[in-house]
Order: structure tokens, then C-alpha cells, then sequence
């Protein structure tokens, strides 16, 4: 089965040509990226800044570059937004609309834009670094920022206490900030009423997964099973080195916040990954989702064990694609399920996978003579897997030529696949989204193939392909 009418339809598309160029997942155009930050939609856009170094590919002079779309698909890019200034980098952070100008930033009666980020200021002889939260504000919906002249609005005096997530608590009328100390496997809370100054709330940690540091939490509120009158609330952590696959990865964690404390439903034991992929981390939630929309989350695709040896030009780092997310109950719990933005359907391949005996079945893609990437589940295992060791360049990293895989002990008799695949990425979404396995891949510039394969009875029970392709 032949993909070129597909790939014709990434080339239209396609804002460059350069080898490995994603098509569908934001890059910016030149220069390093790394964590998604200030995710946020305002005035019918979604707005993506992000971990930034303008002025080279590898990590550094880290700044907040800025991205928007009105569909998730398309992202037009602008202007970098926060720049690094009197030697302290702009770190992750987030961004929320003052509606009702608790910050006495915005101006004509109209809500404007607070940015809350780490400021990083690295050691330097005599002098260990600091790490602060502060804030920077707009009124032109993100296109130029002021900077808070009280700067930092939160200071322990550390040199690893970054990450702020910060929204607004219906429950206590406050500002919430979730922030972390990395070394301590802890979150803290703060409270604010107007974005200026906290005070401590609470804390949560160790749990889980604890081989790394703890980055990039989040926490946010979604309905069970669909169920507005029954919510639980997502406690997300990176973690790095550490994770499951190696390198970056992240955990979450289902309970309950009251407005100023989080209380895991889970023994503290108890570990869940958002992830089961190599390439997904520091992922976030978009604020100001309108009621009535599903929530979404976007993370970085990549891992800091090879980061910066991807064999790309002239930018290195991208972003997954974003999410819907939501919470379902399952016999062992309440997990979190994910699926791929609705508007970038044309892009999945949708199949369905029955096991009557088989070890092993799935698909191949396959680039050329010699690159492949298998998608499927093992019924010994009992597993979902992918593996991308044959995939093209794999090389520039012993970290890069793997196998991944999934859980799955309750697969049932058909198995549920949607697969994205971009120029350099398969984004797998099995059983529903109970699974997600996101992975970089470097394959020949070739038309790939699509084949079933199977070590015994095993069937391959539905195949939808986008409506572009045309089978032969």
C-alpha cells in the first residue's frame, strides 16, 4: 500500500523543505526549542510560547519565543517574547488572562496577558545560581511584554526551584501556583490574589517516580467518565533522567485539591506515565480553554539523553501534537486518556488489530529498502509496542535505537490503533488513548509502504487511511 498521495499532501503543506522538516508539529523556522510554555487561548487564538535560543541549535540564552494558530495545526511564528536581559534566562512558566485586572496591569477595561516564569540566573565564580519566579506582562494579546520592575515576585534563595504553573482556583479565589523543587521530588502551592504576592499553601512529594528531578508540574481539573458533576484533579510531573524509557519522561498522579492542597487518590508507591514513548516531556495545559471544549496538552517531543544531536537544520527541537485529554475509569482506576486534536484527523491512520493466537501483529512502515518502523501488540507480553531501531538515522545516539512499550493487560479481542506519522514522528494512540506512545524517527526522504504482518492467527480487522490516499 502506497502513502505518496499523503506525503503530496504534507508537501502542500509545507512551510520549508528541509530534511526531517515536521509538517504538521510546530518547529520554529531556525535555532533551538525545548519546553512548551505559557500555553494559553485568547481571543479565538491558541497561543504557544516556548523554550527559545535565538541565536543558535544547541541550549542556551534560553528566551521565550511565541507561536499562533487558530486551529493547532497551522502555527504562524512571531517575534521572540521574553528575552534573556542582565544575564538571567526567561525558564519555563506559564501564562494567564486577567480577566478582572487582580494585577492593576491591563489597561482600557480589557483583560491582558501575565506571563510567570522562572528566572535563571547561572552560577558564576564565588556565586552559585538562582533560580526566581517572576512575572512580565501584556496588552497587545502577547506581542510585547513589560517586565514587573519588583522582579522576582518569589525568591528562596535556590538554585533549583523552577516550573511555575499558575491558574486560577474558583474553589479558594485565588491564584494557584504549582512549583517545583526539582532535587526534593516535591511540588509547592502558593496562593496569590493578584499575581504579585504568594504565600505558601502546601506541598506534595516524594512519590512515585523519584530517579530524577522533578520539572514542569501541572495541575488541572477534568470530568470522570464524562461527568461534570464528578472530577477529579491530574498532578503532572516531569522527570528527569529517570523515566521509564530513559532520559526525560513524565508521571502524573489522579486525586483531589480543595484549593490549596493536593490529596493523591493512589498509594504514594503507585506510578502512572502519561507517555510511553521516548519523545514526549514537559507537556502542558492550555489555559483559558473555553467552557464546554475539551482540555488540551501539548508537550516537547524529544528527550535530554540526545536532544542536542537530532540531525536536523537549521533548527533542532518540535512540539507533539496537542491533545485532547480526559479522564475514564478502568477496573485498576481512574486514568488519563488521549487523543489526538480533532483537527488534525486527516493525518491519522485509523486501524484495528484482532490476536487469535498470535505472539506478535501489527504494521510496518517501511521507507525505502532499508528503514522500517514497527507499530503493534505483543499477546505474550502484552504490551503495545513501537520500534524504531531500524528507522534511518539512529546513530548519533546509543539512547536512540530502541523498542517501547505500553502496558496493556486488557486489550480484549480488538485492539483500537490511530498512528500519526510525520516526517520524523509516529504518535501512537492505542486502546482508546489509554496508551500513548510518542517517538522521533529519521527515515530515508522516500514514499513509505504500509504491511500487515503477524507470527500466527491474527487479522488485521479495520484500516482507515486518510481520505487523500488512494489504495492499491
Amino acid at each position: 500500500m502506497n502513502l505518496a498521495p499523503w506525503l503530496l499532501l504534507f508537501a502542500a503543506a509545507a512551510l520549508s523543505n528541509e530534511p526531517f522538516r515536521p509538517q504538521y508539529h510546530f518547529s520554529p523556522a531556525r535555532n533551538w526549542t525545548n519546553d512548551p510554555n505559557g500555553l494559553v487561548y485568547f481571543e479565538g487564538e491558541y497561543h504557544l510560547f516556548f523554550q527559545y535560543n535565538p541565536f543558535g541549535d544547541q541550549w542556551g540564552h534560553m528566551s521565550w519565543g511565541h507561536a499562533v494558530s487558530r486551529d493547532l495545526v497551522r502555527w504562524q511564528e512571531l517575534p521572540v517574547a521574553l528575552r534573556e536581559e542582565n544575564g538571567i534566562m526567561i525558564f519555563t512558566g506559564s501564562v494567564v488572562i486577567d480577566e478582572h485586572n487582580t494585577s492593576g496591569f491591563c489597561t482600557n477595561g480589557k483583560p491582558c496577558m501575565v506571563a510567570v516564569y522562572t528566572g535563571h540566573t547561572p552560577a558564576r565564580p564565588g556565586k552559585s545560581a538562582l533560580q526566581t519566579q517572576n512575572i512580565a506582562f501584556s496588552n497587545d494579546r502577547g506581542c510585547t511584554w513589560t517586565k514587573y520592575s519588583a522582579n522576582p515576585v518569589l525568591n528562596l534563595n535556590l538554585a533549583n526551584f523552577r516550573d511555575p504553573a499558575v491558574f486560577w482556583s474558583a474553589q479558594s479565589k485565588q491564584w494557584i501556583m504549582v512549583v517545583a523543587l526539582p532535587n526534593d521530588h516535591r511540588v509547592l502551592f502558593y496562593g496569590s490574589p493578584d499575581l504579585k504576592h504568594w504565600t505558601r499553601l502546601s506541598d506534595f512529594g516524594p512519590a512515585g517516580a523519584t530517579g530524577g528531578q522533578w520539572e514542569c508540574p501541572s495541575l488541572f481539573e477534568l470530568p470522570v467518565d464524562g461527568n461534570p458533576h464528578n472530577t477529579r484533579w491530574v498532578l503532572k510531573i516531569g522527570l528527569n533522567p529517570g523515566a521509564l524509557q530513559g532520559g526525560s519522561g513524565e508521571q502524573y498522579f489522579i486525586g483531589r485539591f480543595d484549593g490549596a492542597k493536593f490529596i493523591n487518590d493512589s498509594p504514594p508507591s503507585t506510578t502512572l506515565w502519561t507517555d510511553y514513548g521516548k519523545d514526549c516531556y514537559c507537556a502542558l495545559v492550555f489555559n483559558h480553554i473555553p467552557a464546554g471544549r475539551p482540555q488540551l496538552m501539548l508537550g516537547w517531543m524529544d528527550n535530554w539523553q540526545y536532544a542536542s544531536k537530532l540531525p536536523t537544520s537549521p533548527w533542532r527541537g518540535q512540539m507533539t501534537i496537542p491533545r485532547e485529554i480526559a479522564l475514564k475509569s478502568f477496573p485498576d482506576g481512574i486514568r488519563l486518556i488521549q487523543k489526538a486534536a480533532s483537527n488534525a484527523a486527516r493525518f491519522e491512520i485509523r486501524a484495528a488489530l484482532e490476536i487469535a493466537g498470535a505472539r506478535e501483529a501489527g504494521w510496518k512502515l517501511q521507507f525505502g529498502d532499508s528503514a522500517s518502523v514497527l507499530i503493534g501488540y505483543n499477546a505474550t507480553r502484552r504490551e503495545v509496542f513501537v520500534d524504531r531501531t531500524h528507522s534511518g538515522l539512529v546513530a548519533f545516539s546509543p539512547d536512540f535505537p530502541v523498542r517501547v512499550s505500553a502496558p496493556l493487560p486488557d486489550a480484549g479481542k480488538t485492539l483500537d490503533f490511530r498512528i500519526l506519522v510525520d516526517r520524523n514522528s509516529v504518535e501512537v494512540f492505542a486502546a482508546g488513548g489509554r496508551v500513548t506512545l510518542t517517538n522521533l524517527i529519521f527515515p530515508p526522504g522516500v514514499t513509505p509502504r504500509i504491511q500487515f504482518f503477524s507470527d500466527g492467527p491474527a487479522r488485521q480487522a479495520s484500516l482507515m487511511l486518510p481520505s487523500t490516499l488512494k489504495r492499491k
